[in-house]
């Protein structure tokens, strides 16, 4: 009976590999390869693991050696590029492989039953034949502009590894340019490719993989993204791992999804902040997404209209070539006119100003839509007693409770606590209890106030929970069955509102004196994004002609006067040079660690003794000091910011510091974040 040693990495904050026993016990059976799932005992749980090696012998105690369960050798084994893939984020962000490799495969994969796998293969294999990409393409592509020509000709001719940072104004058709450019590369080759094409955002996929669909309707494509079920998503999983999907939509976690033929990555909104992962492996599926076009030798392509900082210095610097779409896809559209209400002259009534009043009830007249954007969520930030001066603290978090009238209730939404809303104050007995600002729900019903006639529409958080309703509401606002729609980000980026005219924006001035350097970045980012919600029909000829209005008390801020000019370069340019002086990235590298305990000098006293095991001159090394979220869910937090100007050197010094802290006796639970995005 021949015998051999299966040396396996599991999920678990253990950085080593596993060694188990596989014994032949059918004749003739194979030997399992690295790459193939297997379900090991560990501890007292049956876990699935991952095989990295096979060898003949183990350096451990044969009696410390237990025996493999079960191999899901019905799989095809995953690839050495994959495993290539998740070493290298193990390594960049200082984690365990097991703890990258394994949460990124399907839950039904894990799992100690098989049943699930058999059912789905089965499916795979019953699917119908591949057509070619030439059949599928069935629906003739809409003609492309001489922009749009050029980006999809020099993305299609790029040789090896090729990162392009495609620069469109919103409505500029850069989803016709991935499509065209997808299509062109998937039939250039006779050997089958595959494409993955990344959206920050679960409710953008309906929208994308709707126009895929339409200009593919032979070709087999999936999704991958968190709100799948777990079947679906395992099906979605197979059909990428075999070869079948010919284009892969996701979001962030389908960068580390198996394909083993792929030719292109696209990335769109390649600037949104959802591409970082904050919770667990704390990665950014962009920077991972062009690392795997690197180690592929095939082009990657980063669309957005307002790059991120890091983006725009690697196409400044020559890294990344910049293509350019500067005019709207449709003829003789063009873009919306940006007007700001100084609200030092036009004081607003109930947080919208008669001029925002006035342009709505103008659309209204006309049968156009209008948005107003709102980026809180709830009908006040905080409950107030004018008496005493209490306010709706959370007892949990440094935060307040947000009052949720429709719903009766005070709501944390860092911790989730929720309480009803109190009769009087809890401090003086007070019965007049008064809300402090404006959430969507106050807006929303303010307008139903000055509209009482208008179709009004809140698309946020709170009015999509249930599964569906997100792409149920906008699927209302194409078919014409809102007049008004409120909402927060979940409105600002990707849906293509054809006979919206109007778009309203209250209350971005906060984040004009942010402590958060990267503050202004996601504003103007924020408000280009929903300003290219108008207008998309808008024509030089007048029809349908647009308005972006935004509230403020800043009118001279220059970073206004940029978004009124549609002037992203100037904007971005001004933005990296005072990084460059402050010394911020991308021109810095940064890693932030993170403490908590249950009281607050614990977290600082661990983070001091971190500062104290820094021996290296080429870091620099900030104060350890309370997060700006101090408290949550009882948890004080803490934090420590190291900074280095290379990149390489960060990395070196990394990985022995986190090997003296974990030697470190402390009650404080501690996490590392590399390239961090909040500080």
């Amino acid at each position: 009976m021949e015998q051999k040693i299966l040396q396996v990495v599991i999920d678990a904050p253990l950085d080593t590999v596993f060694d188990y026993r596989w014994l032949q016990t059918i004749a003739g059976m194979p030997v399992p390869q690295g790459g193939q799932i297997v379900i090991v005992p560990f501890g007292r749980r049956e876990v699935a693991a991952l095989i990295v090696a096979v060898v003949g012998h183990s350096a451990l105690d044969p009696a410390q050696i237990k025996d493999v369960i079960a191999v899901r050798s019905d799989l095809a084994p995953l690839t050495a590029d994959w495993f290539g893939l998740c070493r290298f984020a193990a390594a960049y962000y200082q984690r365990p492989l097991g703890e990258v490799a394994l949460p990124a495969l399907p839950k039904n994969l894990r799992a100690g039953n098989a049943v699930s796998l058999t059912r789905a293969l089965k499916k795979v294999a019953a699917s119908a034949p591949i057509a070619s990409v030439e059949s599928a393409a069935q629906i003739a592509p809409p003609g492309l502009n001489a922009e749009q020509e050029l980006a999809v000709g020099t993305i299609a001719a790029a040789q090896g590894f090729s990162p392009i940072l495609l620069h469109g104004i919103t409505g500029s058709g850069k989803t016709e340019v991935y499509l065209n450019a997808a299509q062109r590369i998937l039939s250039a080759s006779d050997e089958p490719g595959q494409v993955l094409m990344m959206i920050p955002e679960i409710n953008l996929t309906p929208q994308l993989e709707q126009s895929v669909r339409n200009r593919f309707p032979g070709l087999p494509v999936v999704t991958l993204h968190s709100g799948l079920a777990e079947g679906a998503r395992l099906a979605s999983w197979l059909d990428a791992h075999l070869g079948r999907a010919r284009i892969v939509l996701g979001t962030r976690l389908a960068v580390l999804a198996s394909m083993p033929q792929l030719r292109l990555i696209i990335v769109d909104e390649e600037h949104d902040p959802s591409y970082k992962q904050q919770e667990g492996l704390r990665y950014s599926a962009r920077d991972l997404a062009v690392w795997r076009a690197h180690q592929k030798g095939i082009p990657i392509v980063l669309g957005s209209a307002t790059p991120s900082a890091e983006s725009w210095q690697h196409a400044a610097s020559g890294r990344y070539v910049r293509l350019s779409l500067r005019q709207r896809a449709t003829p003789e559209a063009v873009l919306p006119k940006v007007r700001l209400i100084d609200m030092e002259r036009d004081k607003p009534a109930d947080g919208i100003t008669s001029t925002l009043i006035t342009a709505i009830r103008r659309r209204l007249e006309k049968r156009e839509q209008s948005l107003l954007f709102l980026n809180r969520r709830g009908y006040a930030p905080v409950l107030s007693c004018d008496a005493c001066g209490w306010v709706s603290n959370c007892s949990r978090c440094t935060a307040f409770m947000v009052l949720h009238r429709p719903e009766h209730r005070l709501r944390c939404h860092h911790c989730s606590l929720e309480l009803r809303i109190p009769k009087s104050c809890p401090t003086c007995g007070n019965v007049d209890l008064q809300p402090l600002g404006r959430g969507t729900q106050r807006i929303e019903e303010t307008l139903q106030t000055v509209f009482p006639e208008a179709r009004l529409l809140r698309i946020d958080a709170d009015s999509t929970r249930r599964k569906g309703s997100a792409q149920e509401a906008f699927d209302s606002v194409h078919r014409g069955e809102v007049d008004i729609l409120v909402g927060t980000q979940m409105v600002a980026k990707g849906h293509d509102f054809r006979n919206l005219t109007l778009v309203g924006v209250l209350n971005p001035d906060t984040a004009l004196f942010s402590h958060d350097y990267r503050a202004s970045e996601r504003l103007f980012a924020q408000l280009m994004q929903v300003a290219g919600r108008a207008g998309r029909t808008a024509t030089r000829e007048g029809g349908n002609a647009s308005e972006v209005l935004i509230q403020t008390r800043y009118p001279q801020h220059p970073l206004y006067a940029a978004v009124m000019a549609h002037d992203y370069q100037r904007f971005a340019d001004g933005l990296l040079e005072e990084r460059r002086q402050a010394g911020l990235p991308p021109f810095v590298y940064q890693a932030l660690l993170r403490a908590e305990a249950p009281a607050l000098q614990t977290a600082l006293d661990f983070l001091q003794i971190a500062v104290e095991l820094v021996d290296d001159e080429a870091i620099v090394v900030n104060d350890p000091i309370p997060m700006t979220m101090t408290r949550v869910a009882n948890v004080e937090r803490a934090q420590l910011l190291i900074e280095c100007p290379s990149r390489p050197a960060l990395q070196n010094f990394l990985g022995d510091w986190l090997a003296s802290l974990r030697a470190v006796k402390t009650r404080a639970r501690w996490s590392l974040e590399v390239d961090p995005v909040d500080i």
